[in-house]
């Protein structure tokens, strides 16, 4: 399912591009009818996915922990040393910049909205990374208004300007759905029953979403100017990102037990942990990637956030074939 639809994603976008130039005066139509069904299809994954969810179990956990220091430590590192490079060695090239910068989109951003529904498919703990989902999203919106200003000084962009751009584009999207599910649980427990019934609706959604997602990555390589050199940089810096961040998040998930709802074995244990902190940390919510590189960053860092999309999907679909739950 996931490598065609990603294959469907960018086959679609190549054929627009050949097409002639008459029919690409449809391009911002369907740039704004994109604009809309993602959030709507990211809207109805998560609501399906927090009706499966009871209230009582969105606690954080150690792991939690861990993996917040992970990913908020690497960021508030590579992003001093950005700044360390810009005071003291001016005569840096700008591509050095560009690819610090691309590694700290790479590792600050927060877990995929999608995350959930690919670590329910494997086995894993859907309120675990549910809850992480929310913490991490918190400490971005924190950590980048704290260091991305000393970076790329922007005027009239001061901390809480950025904090609330921040606040308003992602926290809709993981609020209103839970609220959602929960007023639909309680209030309407014939319709909640129901919407149980069909546990991959979820990934179906994805599945499409993820079409859409790819298109818009082709569009961006496609469209770059930057050159070959720092496009291929970029596109390493992003493999060695989600290699490090599934390793690590695997890693720290094996250290710790599990909730007593969540298993009765130890070896399965431990394997819902590693499952479930890895996909914490190594599937990431692409599309605020980019937009968090065309809002605050050197614009060439965002194509990484494309480029990141195409590496945790492909691991994300031989997992899937792996572990015999894929479609």
């Amino acid at each position: 399912m996931l490598p065609i639809a990603m294959l469907t994603g960018a086959s679609v976008y190549i054929l627009y591009y050949l097409m002639p130039e008459p029919v690409h005066q449809a391009g911002p139509f369907l740039n704004s009818l994109i604009g809309i069904v993602q959030p709507l299809l990211i809207f109805a994954m998560l609501f399906l996915t927090f009706c499966r969810i009871e209230p009582k179990d969105l606690k954080p956990h150690r792991w939690h922990w861990w993996l917040l220091l992970i990913q908020g430590g690497s960021f508030v590192a590579l992003g001093l040393l950005a700044l360390w490079m810009l005071r003291c060695l001016p005569g840096e090239s700008h591509g050095k910049i560009v690819l610090i910068e691309s590694a700290m989109l790479c590792l600050i951003c927060p877990t995929a909205t999608a995350a959930a529904v690919v670590t329910r498919k494997l086995g894993g703990d859907v309120a675990g990374i549910t809850t992480y989902t929310v913490l991490i999203n918190i400490v971005t919106a924190i950590l980048v208004p704290l260091i991305v200003p000393l970076i790329q000084p922007m005027a009239g962009m001061d901390f809480w300007t950025a904090f609330s751009l921040i606040v308003a584009r992602i926290f809709p999207l993981l609020i209103m759905p839970c609220l959602a599910a929960w007023l639909v649980r309680y209030l309407m427990p014939k319709v909640h029953r129901r919407l149980l019934e069909y546990p991959d609706l979820a990934f179906y959604l994805w599945a499409v979403a993820l079409t859409l997602a790819i298109a818009v990555t082709t569009k961006s390589i496609v469209r770059s100017e930057m050159p070959l050199g720092l496009l291929l940089m970029i596109a390493l810096i992003s493999l060695v990102c989600c290699i490090l961040q599934f390793a690590l998040g695997r890693y720290v998930g094996s250290r710790y037990r599990p909730r007593r709802s969540a298993l009765k074995a130890e070896e399965r244990g431990r394997q819902v942990r590693k499952v479930t902190a890895g996909q914490s940390l190594g599937q990431k919510n692409t599309v605020f990637a980019i937009w968090m590189g065309y809002t605050f960053m050197t614009p060439e860092t965002a194509i990484v956030g494309g480029l990141y999309s195409i590496w945790h999907n492909l691991y994300n679909s031989w997992q899937l074939r792996r572990s015999g739950n894929g479609d």
